[in-house]
């Protein structure tokens, strides 16, 4: 969404992140909220843990090396006038690379340990690994950039910028080396009434799909087979 029609991108190396989600469960004392100091309240805990999660992003990571810790939920209590006895933080960590993955989950699960040590709390930390980066091979992603070009133009083949989104295709890519390219959707001006004006992200209730892409995406997936099928056998690289 956002590129022009007609336009193509790809890029070697990582293009889409890892998808990774973390469950924590701060356990505390509940209390009434006129007297605090009979119990152990999570909220404060929660508080201290989630602005020292990103302490990891600006300290401890090196700054050429992308991640992203992102807190998007806090659940906790029922009343306005009790300390609850736990609270519930969820979120997601995205990064090009397996050692910031490491040292991201590691460094929160020492910050919510002793965080809750320090307020007399107790945790559980759940970290789950969902999709791998998403890392496009040089060779394949060339080969992908040439078929493009030949179709609409060098001119409007462009470079991938990488995002923090996570793709699936990434355990393929795992597999067997490819390359996961991008084709544009345009700024949004074949969207319907009512779906809003200018491009839409995915995932999101108004997207729409440019039906006009559909000719231009089936050429480059036969040209693709074409010219690989094509190709003389080779040893080594495509395959």
């Amino acid at each position: 969404p956002g590129m022009a029609v007609g336009t193509f991108a790809a890029s070697a190396g990582p293009v889409m992140a890892s998808s990774n989600e973390f469950h924590i469960t701060i356990r505390g004392k509940g209390a009434h909220a006129a007297l605090p100091h009979n119990g152990i309240d999570p909220v404060p805990v929660a508080c201290q843990m989630v602005m020292a999660f990103q302490t990891i992003i600006s300290r401890n990571k090196k700054p050429v090396d992308a991640g992203v810790v992102s807190v998007t939920m806090i659940h906790t209590g029922e009343a306005t006038n009790v300390v609850p006895d736990s609270c519930e933080i969820q979120g997601t960590v995205r990064t090009f690379t397996y050692e910031v993955l490491d040292l991201i989950e590691r460094r929160m699960q020492e910050i919510a340990e002793h965080t809750c040590a320090a307020f007399g709390a107790t945790v559980e930390f759940k970290f789950k690994r969902n999709y791998p980066p998403t890392i496009n091979h040089a060779v394949e992603t060339a080969f992908a950039r040439e078929v493009m070009a030949e179709i609409v133009g060098a001119d409007r083949v462009v470079e991938q910028e990488p995002t923090m989104g996570a793709e699936d295709f990434a355990y393929m890519l795992q597999a067997r080396p490819g390359c996961y390219a991008f084709i544009a959707n345009g700024d949004g001006a074949h969207r319907e009434m009512g779906h809003g004006d200018g491009p839409c992200m995915l995932h999101n209730p108004s997207y729409d799909f440019n039906d006009d892409l559909i000719p231009l995406g089936a050429t480059y997936w036969v040209r693709l087979a074409e010219k690989w099928l094509g190709q003389p056998r080779r040893t080594g690289g495509l395959s």
